[in-house]
């Protein structure tokens, strides 16, 4: 899909990396149905960065070709000028019904569901249509909800803390990678956890290897 511009972020971290403030400097045109007629895929992974990046018809449309999996953070945000302002999704009781993975942080679980307890969120977005409902909640670890039933999984500590930014898309990425060779909820998500480990020590996107991620879960595994 042509758009004339991208979206680019400024992202401010103080010393609480789970903070952040944020500043939209351009945006990118709206994916629309039409740009995904010829696509074909097992799972759609949905990951916006502003509330406008595709148009809500997307989801139920990629939801007739294969599982749609979705990381809400960018449908809670609204750009005025160059400020992101936090907003609430919509949509969200129309279309949850259409995906089958949902990715939501600790904040943007309690926006979506106003429930501030991460398993009564869970439920919630389980009740309104979601499969598989992972809840990450950083150096806290996460929660995953599929099929009646509830998976805790630890956070990795990393040696050091370098780039906390693209944390959460790391996670997604395991998280389906595993899921979708057949790994079962709580190993995806240690997988998951893992990888996101393994990316805070280092500046840009993950760059490690399969093994690298299983030596980390092996390694906490025996302490």
């Amino acid at each position: 899909m042509d758009s004339p511009t991208s979206v680019f972020f400024e992202n401010i971290y103080g010393e609480d990396q789970n903070q952040r403030t944020q500043r939209v400097r351009s945006k990118a045109a709206p994916f629309t149905v039409a740009a995904f007629e010829d696509a074909e895929a097992r799972v759609f992974h949905l990951g916006s960065l502003l509330a406008d990046d595709f148009a809500p018809d997307v989801i139920p449309y990629l939801h007739t070709k294969g599982r749609v999996s979705l990381d809400v953070q960018g449908l809670l945000r609204e750009v005025r000028g160059e400020e992101v302002v936090a907003v609430d999704w919509a949509d969200k009781r129309d279309l949850l019904p259409y995906v089958d993975i949902l990715k939501v942080n600790e904040y943007e679980m309690e926006v979506l569901t106003g429930q501030d307890n991460a398993r009564d969120a869970a439920l919630q977005l389980a009740e309104w249509g979601c499969h598989e409902v992972c809840i990450t909640d950083g150096s806290y670890g996460s929660l995953i909800y599929a099929e009646g039933r509830f998976y805790t999984i630890p956070a990795y500590p990393p040696r050091r803390l370098v780039d906390v930014t693209g944390c959460g898309d790391t996670y997604s990425t395991g998280y389906l990678y595993q899921r979708a060779r057949g790994a079962g909820y709580e190993e995806a998500g240690r997988f998951a956890a893992a990888m996101a480990t393994l990316k805070l020590q280092a500046t840009g996107p993950f760059a490690g290897t399969e093994d690298d991620v299983w030596q980390l879960v092996r390694h906490y595994a025996a302490q």
